[in-house]
């Protein structure tokens, strides 16, 4: 297997037992397959594309699927690709990613590479399984800027990539970086998860006006934020209590839903928000994000797996950071597709993670 290969389609059509709603398997090998993190789309906004990583020749490897053909087609061949760092570029030309040290794109039609930046044996991502280890990134919504986080010393740092200029600028440095964010309605604006103890921050693309956006209380588990758009709000999980938003210009904090969100994100629209849910796992939700109460609806039983004991119990990095085991690909992850009609997860309910996507009832 290598670079360009087209693979027959694996999909299978079933129905959800408990919702009847539609589920499509989009993959089947007897391998490791996730989509990106559930704050990162999945899709290119015309939906030629999903994307994915799958692990079927040993290594990850990013994947997408020709959506009109019905066959998956591999884009790359390393032995280094961060999983969770791959980002498609909104106008499908363009896969993000990063290796050790280094920040790539590959292009979906050529397969050709092309390197962005270069940290010169600096690592772009900590060991474990969460939050910084994880090693995510974020393309503004204009496709211009990607921003990337990296390690120097004991400072973790962003930068931001113009790739149309070719350049690249460090904008941060502090103690912890994690989950970068652009704002869905404003590409100067960047959301990003500081420490565990102090999550939720917000700087500017030319790095000014770093800011906390919210202050945790002793105790509180805040987590999994996510932007709403349309709303200049940054929605945030209260573990296991439910979700908050915070308006980035006016700081106003206001309930989202109390049931156990765990990863939720908002539709492109900013008019519903889908989560999974763990301890008790009651399966993926959808629900309302402004009506101030969220009355959760069930989509479907994932059955993953959703692997961290951690979460089922207090707060747990109260006296600083903690090995934990969460492997992400046993978690769903869901998120929206750019039309609104489909939700993607992943599950190891078949012993092997795979992806889903399932069709919305009208």
């Amino acid at each position: 297997m290598t670079k360009g290969d087209r693979l027959p389609a694996e999909s299978r059509t079933f129905r959800d037992e408990a919702t009847q709603v539609e589920i499509r398997q989009i993959t089947s090998h007897p391998s490791i397959h996730h989509q990106p993190f559930f704050l990162v789309p999945a899709y290119d906004d015309a939906m030629r594309w999903t994307l994915f990583t799958s692990e079927r020749g040993g290594a990850p490897q990013i994947f997408v699927e020709d959506r009109a053909a019905g066959d998956l087609v591999q884009l790359t061949d390393r032995d280094d690709v961060a999983d969770f760092s791959i980002h498609p570029s909104h106008d499908g030309n363009w896969i993000y990613f990063t290796t050790g040290s280094g920040g790539w794109r590959v292009h979906t039609e050529t397969f050709a590479e092309e390197q962005l930046v270069d940290f010169a044996g600096l690592l772009m991502r900590d060991e474990g399984m969460v939050a910084a280890a994880m090693g995510t990134t974020a393309l503004s919504r204009c496709d211009r800027y990607w921003a990337v986080r990296f390690k120097d010393g004991d400072e973790a740092c962003i930068a931001v990539v113009d790739v149309e200029a070719g350049t690249h600028e460090v904008i941060l440095r502090r103690d912890d970086v994690s989950h970068m964010q652009f704002c869905p309605d404003d590409p100067d604006l960047l959301f990003y998860a500081g420490p565990l103890k102090d999550r939720v921050w917000l700087v500017r693309r030319d790095g000014t006006d770093n800011r906390r956006l919210y202050e945790r209380s002793p105790g509180q588990w805040i987590t999994h934020e996510a932007w709403i758009p349309g709303t200049r709000e940054v929605g945030f999980v209260d573990w296991p209590n439910g979700m908050q938003a915070v308006h980035v210009d006016t700081g106003a904090v206001r309930p989202v839903t109390s049931f156990n969100a765990w990863h939720a994100i908002a539709s492109p629209d900013g008019r519903r928000m889908v989560a999974d849910t763990n301890f008790p796992d009651i399966g993926i939700q959808v629900f309302d994000p402004l009506d101030g109460a969220g009355e959760p609806r069930l989509l479907c039983q994932p059955q993953a797996s959703s692997l961290g004991d951690h979460w089922n119990g207090p707060f747990p990095y109260e006296d600083g950071p903690i090995a934990v085991y969460a492997p992400q690909h046993t978690h769903p992850h869901p998120s929206f597709s750019p039309d609104g009609r489909h939700v993607i997860y992943t599950s190891d309910a078949l012993g092997h993670a795979q992806v889903y996507e399932v069709t919305l009832p009208a």
